[in-house]
């Protein structure tokens, strides 16, 4: 009894210390994408001494892996009399969920069921569209696992590696069957207290089966592209070189090189709708890596502007903007703009590196033609235009009858340069003769009170900019209200 309790002190102090004491290897994080599914004996064969040992083991072999979609994703599988899927392998995106997840876990007890488990297991493994590495770690005692050899074989003809960790009391030759070769680096069969030993060993097998050595292209334009790559080096020992070239015979290859903590590199100056192959080959002292090599096509040219729009529209404005900017490629751009159908053609001409203007000096309510035109470094020209409209100056007349020959006159307006309003009706003696009243009102007024009012007056408002009256709108005054909009 009292090993037992210092056997279990012992653990505890352990796992306090690997909690304060996180060491990360560099190389080892981003640097793999796959599945693990472990396997791990819970029933009442194996000692609660010797399943804490195992989970305190597993937790330190995988601290150092990135997790998630796109990196590594991780399972847990207990063999009990049934087996009991503690979770599963979308359920861990980080490492605090996992290793709080991983000291939470309970022993079962109970038969080793192996048989079932690998049923669940084959399931969990094979029944999914990722083209990933998928690894098996079966972690046992080895006593009595049943009849595993079919469903071993099964996951292994599926493209599963089956790797395996027992206690020194296994059934050697059963381990030996179930694990993928080579069984120098897939199986280990350890001391329960010295099970730390075979952490680096086993991390390195599960790196090279899940190791994601891909050249990845994430963007591509017409004229660039984005690499990416898994990092395999650190910036002190080694570096890449990149060497890329289109498939026409004539173009010369070109080579960089990268320093060993980059993970991505864009390549500029491509040519449009051409085919390029990239080699990134990893150079350190410290061992061997495979050249990674990957094919894309960059995207046909484009030549701005592509897309026109107008916008922050006012009775005498209009703002213009365009895309996409390219300042490498354009000279300058020109604006041309003019009333439809025949109104008189402005012109504007700008730097390569805006792609907006304000149009001022509008007429209100009238349709413009607007086209933007870009002068490009090679002499081509490329242009697109679009129809605008103003805004009208005013809206929303509105006569209402208020007594006999009184009415209340109201309206809305665009502030944007007016100077005020011109007011006129007919008044009460105004029929019989050619003048009619009138008033002028400041730009702030928005309603007026008129009296002694002809029948069936007609009462004008007009706006009056700087450079004259507008156009403006008429109504009618009767006995009961009027709307025009």
């Amino acid at each position: 009894m009292t090993v037992f309790l210092l056997r279990c002190v012992l653990l505890c102090a352990m796992l306090q210390r690997s909690n304060m004491q996180i060491a990360v290897p560099a190389t080892v994080l981003n640097c793999c994408e796959g599945h693990i599914l472990l396997l791990l004996d819970s029933s009442g064969s194996i000692a609660n001494y010797e399943f804490l040992r195992l989970l305190h083991f597993v937790t330190e072999l995988l601290r150092p892996f990135s997790l998630g979609r796109g990196h590594v994703r991780v399972g847990l599988l207990q063999v009990g009399t049934n087996p009991n899927l503690e979770f599963g392998l979308d359920v861990h995106s980080n490492q605090e969920g996992l290793q709080k997840a991983l000291r939470s876990v309970s022993q079962l007890q109970g038969d080793t069921n192996t048989e079932a488990a690998l049923r669940v297991a084959q399931q969990l493994l094979t029944e999914t569209d990722e083209n990933v590495p998928k690894i098996l770690l079966w972690l046992t005692d080895g006593v009595q696992p049943g009849d595993v050899d079919e469903p071993m074989s099964e996951l292994k003809a599926q493209g599963v590696s089956v790797l395996a960790v027992s206690t020194v009391h296994g059934n050697y030759q059963v381990l030996q069957r179930a694990v993928t070769p080579p069984l120098e680096s897939h199986l280990y069969s350890v001391d329960i207290d010295n099970i730390d030993i075979i952490t680096e060993d086993l991390r390195e097998a599960i790196i090279k089966i899940i190791r994601a050595e891909r050249l990845r292209v994430v963007h591509v334009t017409s004229h660039s592209a984005v690499l990416q790559w898994r990092p395999v080096l650190s910036a002190d020992n080694g570096y890449y070189e990149l060497s890329y070239k289109s498939r026409w015979k004539t173009d010369t290859e070109t080579r960089r090189i990268l320093p060993g903590d980059s993970s991505w590199v864009e390549l500029t100056k491509l040519q449009p709708e051409t085919t390029y192959t990239a080699a990134l080959r990893p150079e350190s002292n410290q061992g061997l890596f495979n050249t990674l090599s990957v094919d894309f096509t960059t995207l046909p040219d484009i030549l701005s502007p592509t897309v026109v729009s107008v916008s922050d529209s006012g009775p005498r404005q209009i703002r213009v903007s365009w895309g996409p900017l390219q300042p490498a490629r354009v000279q300058r751009y020109t604006v041309e703009y003019g009333a439809i159908p025949s109104g008189h053609v402005h012109t504007v001409t700008l730097r390569n590196q805006q792609n907006s203007t304000l149009l001022n000096g509008l007429e209100p309510g009238t349709l413009y033609l607007v086209t933007v035109s870009a002068l490009h470094v090679n002499g081509k020209e490329r242009a697109m235009s679009v129809r605008a409209c103003t805004q009208e100056a005013l809206a929303d007349l509105r006569l209402t009858t208020v007594e006999r020959q009184e009415v209340q006159v109201t309206w809305k307006a665009h502030q944007e340069g007016l100077k005020g309003f011109w007011l006129s009706w007919e008044g009460e003696f105004s029929k019989s003769s050619s003048s009619k009243p009138s008033a002028y009102l400041p730009p702030t007024s928005h309603s007026t009170r008129l009296t002694r009012l002809a029948p069936s007056s007609r009462v004008c408002v007009s706006p009056v900019y700087g450079w004259g009256r507008g156009d403006g709108l008429c109504c009618t005054a009767e006995r009961h209200t009027r709307w025009l909009s």
